[in-house]
């Protein structure tokens, strides 16, 4: 009993620790080959510190060259970048009981004991605009959990990844 117990714990632990989600939206009407260049929006507002503002547009400016742009000062697209924390409150927990009674009569306490914790979670907006006609044309929204304290060399590494996700779909496929 104590082992199919134990089984159960480990599951709502393990599924309750989840990656990078992202969700997209993008203007079905555009012809996304007819983009070539990028760049960032000046003076973007991202949210993060400076250190991981370059680190997130260091992971995008490689991820957009890899998928066959250039940078320019004269982009066809500007990259837009929003960022939030939040702290999520474990909503796991596991109930105790205990119960009795005989003739009618009865006695029955509970409580639940939470598992795992609070968790850190970032979400970051990346816009992608036309910069001719000023119109947003594509978004993808990530949510992600966050460790706040690591070295540079983990949040060079969470910052590639989580820029790999938002941009796998990207550019659309018709």
């Amino acid at each position: 009993m104590m082992k199919y117990f134990l089984v159960l714990v480990v599951s709502f632990f393990i599924i309750s620790c989840g990656s990078t989600q992202v969700n997209y939206d993008y203007d079905e009407q555009i012809n996304f080959s007819e983009y070539k260049t990028y760049n960032f929006l000046p003076d973007m507002q991202t949210g993060l510190s400076q250190l991981d503002a370059n680190r997130l547009i260091d992971a995008i400016d490689i991820v957009m060259q890899q998928k066959g742009f250039v940078k320019s000062e004269t982009p066809d697209l500007l990259i837009n970048i929003i960022s939030d924390q939040y702290r999520e409150n474990s909503q796991n927990s596991v109930g105790v009981g205990v119960g009795g009674g005989s003739y009618g009569g009865g006695l029955s306490i509970g409580a639940g004991i939470p598992l795992g914790g609070s968790k850190d979670h970032q979400t970051i907006t990346v816009d992608l605009v036309d910069s001719k006609q000023d119109m947003l044309i594509w978004q993808a929204v990530s949510d992600s959990n966050i460790v706040l304290n690591t070295n540079p060399q983990d949040r060079v590494s969470y910052y590639t990844k989580v820029s790999q996700k938002i941009f796998k779909n990207f550019p659309p496929e018709k």
